[in-house]
């Protein structure tokens, strides 16, 4: 599997379907998190879905830009539960065909409309 193919189905299954079945097929073990709210670890991704999955986020990837060990996703993050949509870039890098870091940066609750520039955020 490719790196972006590795991303793609990381956000269709994990993300949008909610489904922590195969995350041994995407993350390593000693998955490093560099977002201060989140643990390192596999383990400390499960917990962080724990309180992430209940707000009934979708992912929609804008962009996404893979090169040697790295991958840069910007996607919208829709949170149907209340309808607010943040502005993620996330970076990650991959070991051994599987996440192995990652970064991010959110933009919470955007308005879309309403940009002095007149140009979308998407």
């Amino acid at each position: 599997m490719t790196n972006r193919e590795l991303i793609l189905r990381f956000y269709e299954e994990v993300f949008n379907g909610k489904d922590l079945s195969r995350l041994d097929d995407y993350m390593l073990d000693s998955y490093k998190q560099h977002n201060p709210g989140s643990p390192d670890g596999k383990q400390g991704f499960i917990d962080f879905t724990k309180v992430f999955f209940p707000l009934d986020p979708h992912m929609e990837i804008i962009k996404l830009v893979c090169e040697d060990d790295m991958a840069v996703v910007f996607h919208k993050c829709t949170i149907r539960s209340n309808g607010t949509v943040n502005k993620v870039f996330d970076m990650f890098r991959i070991e051994n065909g599987k996440l192995a870091e990652h970064w991010d940066c959110v933009m919470h609750d955007i308005d879309d409309t309403n940009t002095a520039s007149g140009n979308s955020q998407f």
